[in-house]
């Protein structure tokens, strides 16, 4: 019974045409995990094939991985019939088919690609005046990098570290974001250009409050000046008084 399954699996597999048309692109990272989307009920017979080759089958509601790579990575689930592979690397990527040979009888085959996780963008300040600040998004790994205004994407740069974006004072209150992306995946860091750059529109209220605690030091010192200047006065009066009764005792003698 058992050589006969094999003779029948074997056969099945011969009949398996690699340049089966594709159905979808499907998309995972490193890590991750990835659902094929055609379900295999129990009932069924099915193979699962990577690259025109048997790597899984379901036969009368048993599940058996036959690629060592696979095992502990591939699962069906019984009840929604799903096939799903995780713990993804890169070398996973490939063409992946389910080939359905009873019940609901169907080919259909998918082409996986696994791509490194998306690292997370940080923002950092270049430089600052009056009327704009430039800023810089930073990757530690090459990804593609974009910058949008509110729902405008402004500008996009492919395998960058960085992407620069100056942005005016007019424009300071608007919603910025920076985006790492690859086709898997995207990661956004929200911008606050206030917070960032520091807010330029208070030049004036900083200048007014200079001015505010440049008055009551201006009266302090004019008050020291017009004591010092008092003092002087009655010094000289005391000498001129003493100089006065000075000379009239030198007139009675």
């Amino acid at each position: 019974m058992e050589l006969h399954l094999r003779t029948f699996i074997f056969f099945m597999v011969m009949r398996f045409s690699a340049s089966e048309e594709v159905k979808k692109n499907l998309t995972g990272t490193v890590g991750g995990n990835i659902t094929l989307p055609d379900s295999v009920l129990e009932e069924e017979l099915a193979f699962l094939l990577y690259g025109g080759k048997v790597i899984a089958h379901v036969i009368k509601g048993e599940f058996q991985v036959f690629v060592e790579k696979y095992k502990n990575r591939l699962q069906w689930d019984r009840n929604s019939g799903l096939f799903t592979l995780t713990e993804l690397q890169r070398n996973d990527s490939g063409i992946y088919t389910v080939d359905s040979k009873t019940g609901k009888v169907f080919t259909s085959s998918y082409k996986l690609t696994v791509y490194d996780s998306v690292p997370t963008p940080a923002v950092k300040k270049v430089s600052v005046s009056s009327e704009s600040c430039s800023l810089l998004c930073l990757v530690d790994r090459e990804t593609t990098l974009l910058w949008f205004k509110d729902e405008q994407r402004l500008n996009q740069s492919s395998s960058a570290l960085s992407l620069p974006l100056t942005v005016h004072k007019q424009d300071f209150s608007s919603s910025y974001r920076c985006v790492a992306a690859n086709p898997a995946e995207n990661k956004t860091l929200p911008v606050h250009v206030r917070t960032t750059c520091g807010d330029t529109d208070d030049t004036g209220d900083r200048n007014t409050g200079s001015w505010l605690f440049l008055v009551p030091m201006a009266v302090c010192w004019s008050a020291v000046v017009v004591s010092m200047v008092l003092m002087e006065g009655k010094r000289e009066a005391e000498t001129a008084s003493s100089s006065a009764v000075h000379s009239r005792q030198c007139d009675l003698h």
